[in-house]
């Protein structure tokens, strides 16, 4: 009540100074055990009197009650000397790790020599080396110091989510180059994404080298690099085919696919080794080995579909042979051969072939199949000829229309051989001008003389130029 009368009165008082009344206000809470309620009045009733707050700090000390005055603690103007903030984190560290922890994230990294309080927690973590907070703010600390390399250490080993954000926001892949597989370990994806986003600070070579213990993690980046350039790790794609076959089959065809640089041979191996056989059949035929392509689909997947397909995208007519000669003794491929290949083949070299007695399935309705493909070829065919014919009608006609139209000749125009204007100056004189359907002009008397029996003149100029002969449309005299 007294303090709180001084405060109203404080320009008439005269006996007594508010600070002391403050003061003997502290200290009566502090004889009361309101350590909390003494500490927050400590912030209205000290201001920026450095010394008075130093002296408060070490009362509570003495008291062990550093712990209720640390949250109201100036950070800024005023600022305590480094030690009273360094007496409070090792009270803390002493008994409260989180509390400590919590301090370290609030307090500006400059209020303590930081390389005292770093030492505290490197000795704490000898006594217990996997505790998480100590670690965790440990790597705050280094942060603030600019080790970044040893908070990232730190960051990885407890698979912090802000490490990539750390990575980036202080440009560590210097620091980070004998560290991918540890960024590998934690996420995968993040990380293949961010070393290829920053491929011309960390390198494909010098990842990939870092990889080669861990052909899993290795084949992950690898496959991604292919994925936004085919080209870029070529120098990797005979490595890549073993690691497709052993952590990725279902994209090993894939790649095969796209992959112009992927050595064939050893792919092939590869394939033949393991037994990969729709890869094999893949690149025996783009070796050119199409015959032996077809053999395998057809012996080791027995799938006549898939060997009829195939027969197709290779449009071989030796191919088709081996492919009746193979089906001919096993009805289920007649089956499927009578049901394909009607539009490639003709069906009759099949049928010939058909031993006399032998019992296919469904024949009845493959050949009417057959002969239904063959009907719709021929309708096919003459819905052709129809546009064909309308077609050529349209366009005969348009030409003679064309053809018809008259050809403005008039002062402007030259003839194309001497250059001069196609009409007389004179209108009363005599010409003879020649107007070919390609809009050349000439004076009768500078187009050369025809060689041929027919009447029929053409363009010098088109003729000479593979333009068409442009025969003469239009004989002009007077």
């Amino acid at each position: 009540e007294a303090l709180m009368a001084a405060e109203i009165s404080q320009k008439t008082i005269k006996k007594h100074k508010i600070l002391d009344i403050g003061l003997a206000y502290i200290n009566h809470l502090m004889e009361k055990g309101e350590y909390d309620l003494a500490a927050r009045k400590c912030q209205k009733i000290l201001g920026k009197n450095t010394e008075l707050w130093e002296f408060e700090v070490y009362k509570f000390k003495e008291i062990g009650q550093l712990k209720a005055i640390s949250r109201y603690l100036p950070r800024r103007d005023p600022v305590l000397k480094p030690l009273i903030y360094e007496m409070v984190l090792h009270e803390f560290l002493e008994s409260d790790y989180e509390g400590f922890a919590t301090l370290i994230k609030e307090w500006p990294g400059d209020l303590y020599n930081n390389t005292i309080i770093v030492q505290a927690v490197v000795d704490h973590l000898k006594k217990d080396p996997q505790n998480r907070t100590l670690l965790r703010t440990l790597a705050e600390l280094y942060t603030y110091d600019q080790r970044y390399g040893r908070a990232l250490e730190i960051y990885l080993t407890l698979r912090h989510k802000d490490v990539f954000q750390l990575i980036h926001k202080h440009n560590l892949f210097s620091s980070i180059r004998d560290k991918i597989v540890l960024l590998m370990d934690f996420d995968s994806e993040k990380a293949v994404d961010m070393l290829l986003d920053n491929e011309d600070k960390i390198s494909i070579d010098r990842v990939v080298e870092e990889l080669e213990n861990r052909p899993e993690l290795q084949h992950v980046y690898l496959h991604k690099l292919f994925k936004r350039d085919h080209h870029k790790g070529q120098r990797y794609h005979e490595k890549q085919i073993s690691l497709y076959a052993e952590y990725d089959r279902p994209n090993l065809l894939p790649f095969l696919r796209d992959s112009t640089h992927c050595p064939l041979e050893k792919a092939l191996e590869i394939c033949q080794q393991r037994n990969f056989v729709e890869e094999t059949v893949y690149l025996l035929s783009r070796m050119g080995n199409s015959r032996s392509a077809l053999k395998m689909i057809m012996e080791e997947l027995q799938d006549v579909d898939k060997a009829i397909e195939f027969a197709k995208e290779q449009d071989d007519g030796e191919l088709w042979e081996d492919l009746i000669l193979y089906s001919i003794d096993k009805p289920p491929f007649i089956t499927g051969l009578l049901n394909n290949i009607g539009t490639h083949v003709d069906p009759i070299l099949l049928i010939h072939r058909i031993k006399e007695g032998m019992e296919i399935p469904n024949l009845r309705d493959s050949l009417v199949k057959i002969l239904q493909d063959y009907n719709l070829q021929i309708l096919l065919r003459e819905g052709c000829k129809k546009i064909l014919v309308a077609d050529s009608l349209s366009l005969l006609k348009k030409m003679h229309r064309t053809q018809m139209k008259g050809v403005l000749v008039d002062e402007e125009n030259i003839c194309e051989s001497c250059l001069s204007p196609i009409l007389p100056s004179d209108a009363s004189k005599s010409f003879s001008v020649v107007v070919f359907h390609c809009r050349h002009m000439f004076h009768r008397e500078c187009l050369p003389v025809p060689n041929t029996v027919s009447s029929v003149q053409f363009c010098n100029i088109c003729s000479a130029k593979h333009r068409g002969p442009g025969s003469a449309v239009l004989d002009m005299k007077k």
